[in-house]
């Protein structure tokens, strides 16, 4: 049973995110990877990117959160609750070795100045909403690969993000931690009410996690499909056995592969 974060004092609401003829290239690595790209997202929903290895989806992720400029076009990030609150998820959890879990998830906190007492009770109520309350002193070495990944997920959160970005990050974790995760995750976005952008390449993830699939070509990248994905919004793993979430997943594979995944 997951453990709610307690209510924000600012209204639950997610970002809003539109980006407008977004190109980048780099050169000596293959030039355009994005070209052109037109997207929007609505404020709280969920959305998974898939396309071909290469494509494009970390660039624009990154160029989303602010991480990476674009060399023409432009992102605009609206919030009807103040600031946007960008956190980022990698697929590496990048955990410092010599902190405690309560540490690791604490130190966006740090970093920002805030006290340590309040760092250390937002720290705990982040990883009390991704069931690892009980884990606050264990080290990053006595953790496995979905626990590790679960203090990543709480150290995104404990900075209030109303945009999270999460970039692979169940790829390297074996098939039942990862469909746990993704329950965890859709629990999270659920309660928070925030944007979620998720990258994979598993198709079946993002029929799974997403309420809209959009699926990128090979680069530069352009969409070949956007689809909304026509499942229920509560989801368990029996979703999985449904002819509904089949034919959901094919429709994505068939798009990947007309893309030249």
């Amino acid at each position: 049973m997951l453990a709610p974060l307690p209510d924000p004092p600012e209204p639950k609401r997610g970002v809003r995110v539109s980006a407008r003829g977004v190109e980048r290239a780099f050169r000596g690595v293959g030039g355009a990877v994005l070209g052109g790209l037109d997207l929007d997202l609505a404020a709280g929903s969920f959305v998974a990117l898939l396309g071909p290895s290469g494509c494009g989806k970390s660039t624009l992720l990154r160029v989303i959160a602010g991480l990476d400029s674009p060399d023409a076009g432009s992102v605009t990030l609206d919030s009807t609750s103040g600031a946007a609150r960008v956190a980022f998820v990698f697929q590496d959890a990048h955990l410092l070795p010599w902190r405690d879990v309560l540490s690791n998830a604490a130190l966006p906190l740090e970093l920002t100045g805030t006290g340590a007492a309040e760092r250390r009770a937002a720290a705990r109520d982040a990883l009390d909403a991704v069931g690892l309350g009980d884990a606050t002193h264990k080290m990053p070495h006595e953790l496995s690969g979905g626990m590790r990944m679960r203090v990543s997920l709480a150290r995104a959160l404990v900075t209030r993000p109303n945009l999270l970005l999460l970039d692979e990050p169940f790829a390297a974790l074996d098939e039942l931690t990862r469909q746990r995760l993704d329950d965890q995750l859709r629990a999270l976005w659920a309660e928070l009410g925030l944007t979620v952008l998720f990258v994979t390449h598993s198709v079946d993830e993002a029929a799974y996690l997403a309420e809209r699939a959009i699926v990128f070509s090979a680069r530069p990248a352009r969409i070949v499909a956007d689809r909304t994905l026509a499942l229920p919004r509560a989801r368990t793993s029996a979703l999985r056995a449904e002819p509904a979430f089949g034919a959901e997943a094919r429709a994505l594979r068939e798009a990947l592969e007309q893309g030249g995944g």
